[in-house]
């Protein structure tokens, strides 16, 4: 891979993203979905700690950058990031839901749908809630990125 601190800020954002969901992957999150988009903005990646849906924002800097990832979250945007979380909610958990209850299905006897949600009814919340973190990525002129996973940062 060619020395992501000669990408676009662009590239430094894509980098930064991929490097996050490889972090978060390790730490056992499993990722529903990346770069969701509606006319309201975008969520970089949508993933299940457990039973907590992780609504997580990534911001990447360079090592020489003045401002650190986590500066970079304001009111404004952490009261987008909040509305842009019920509307995934809204519109895309019940689809994540019924998938996640069939494959658990699957594996616990054979494929026979688990309750209403998995029939079409409605999806109940996560249990564990909805959270919203900060993955900051701190790319150095040499070695590795510096991931930090801020839990609940928003």
């Amino acid at each position: 891979m060619q020395n992501p601190n000669k990408f676009s800020t662009n590239g430094l954002g894509r980098y930064g993203e991929e490097v996050a969901a490889r972090r978060l992957m390790e730490c056992g999150l499993c990722i529903l979905e990346r770069n969701w988009r509606c006319a309201e903005g975008e969520l970089d990646i949508v993933a299940l700690d457990g039973d907590t849906l992780a609504v997580c924002e990534v911001k990447t800097r360079s090592e020489r950058g003045f401002q650190q990832p986590s500066e970079a979250i304001d009111q404004t945007k952490a009261d987008r990031l909040r509305h842009l979380a019920e509307r995934w909610l809204a519109e895309r958990w019940p689809e994540h839901f019924s998938r996640l209850v069939l494959a658990a299905a699957e594996r616990v006897d054979g494929g026979e749908p688990l309750g209403e949600a998995a029939a079409g009814g409605p999806a109940p919340p996560p249990p564990g809630g909805v959270r919203i973190d900060l993955v900051a990525v701190v790319n150095p002129l040499r070695g590795a990125a510096a991931v930090e996973h801020l839990r609940g940062a928003v």
